[in-house]
């Protein structure tokens, strides 16, 4: 890596570390538009991956006193069943064509939703949540955008900003925990992704600090429209290269 490209990835490094300060999550949908170009695809997953334990796991550690095990686990058990269900299921479609279609309908809810006022809360039992938990993780094994679903599923309910994060933070993490077992076992954590990784951590932290100072500041319907605007921005990642592949 050149120093542009060094450059380039702790900038990201940092970028992403404040997202997901801010929203609690998108660290790796900040951070991939960057790293692709300068570092293989492995290292990058590889990187969110071990990034994303420790984004997620310092959210937890600082809304703990708001943590609701009774909605995490059914969310957390249906995430953890769907990923490599999912994974599996990749090798039976079309990627292409499922990355537009999730990508569409992302979008299309981002911009209904910021059109509009916040949903009437609602109430959804276990076994809804863990069938919740099944499509996110499958979607994020589908599409790498592991936490979509059971975001959107979290702002449903009319919970508070600190409600919402102390459930879906959680359950990314055993997302990610997830992830970063399989690819353990296939051999992407190199001794070059180590190095990567301790290079870029001390500006993680330092986005996710900023992040985290800036989030303490802002209302609920902050919180709701730039969770709201990064779905778009998800939805747009999964829309525009299916349409370049498409017409390459």
């Amino acid at each position: 890596m050149d120093g542009v490209g060094l450059v380039l990835f702790v900038l990201a490094s940092l970028a992403g570390g404040f997202v997901s300060g801010l929203s609690g999550f998108a660290m790796g949908l900040v951070v991939s538009g960057v790293w692709l170009h300068i570092i293989t695809p492995i290292q990058t997953a590889a990187l969110i991956a071990g990034y994303g334990l420790l984004t997620q796991g310092y959210g937890i550690l600082k809304l703990r006193q708001a943590l609701n095990w009774h909605a995490i686990w059914p969310l957390s058990l249906g995430t953890t069943i769907g990923i490599p269900t999912g994974v599996v299921l990749l090798t039976y479609l079309s990627p292409v064509h499922l990355r537009f279609g999730v990508g569409t309908l992302l979008v299309l809810y981002a911009i209904y939703s910021l059109a509009r006022p916040a949903f009437r809360p609602m109430k959804i039992g276990i076994a809804p949540d863990i069938a919740i938990g099944l499509v996110n993780g499958l979607v994020g094994g589908l599409t790498g955008l592991g936490g979509i679903i059971s975001t959107i599923s979290c702002q449903w309910r009319g919970w508070t900003r600190d409600a919402q994060r102390a459930v879906f933070q959680p359950v990314l993490f055993a997302a990610f925990v997830v992830i970063s077992i399989s690819m353990g076992v296939t051999g992407a954590f190199t001794t070059e992704t180590f190095k990567l990784y301790g290079l870029g951590l001390p500006f993680l932290l330092a986005g996710l600090w900023s992040g985290f100072k800036l989030y303490g500041k802002i209302d609920d319907e902050i919180f709701r429209k730039v969770v709201l605007a990064l779905l778009l921005l998800a939805g747009l990642s999964l829309i525009v290269p299916a349409l370049l592949s498409r017409g390459a």
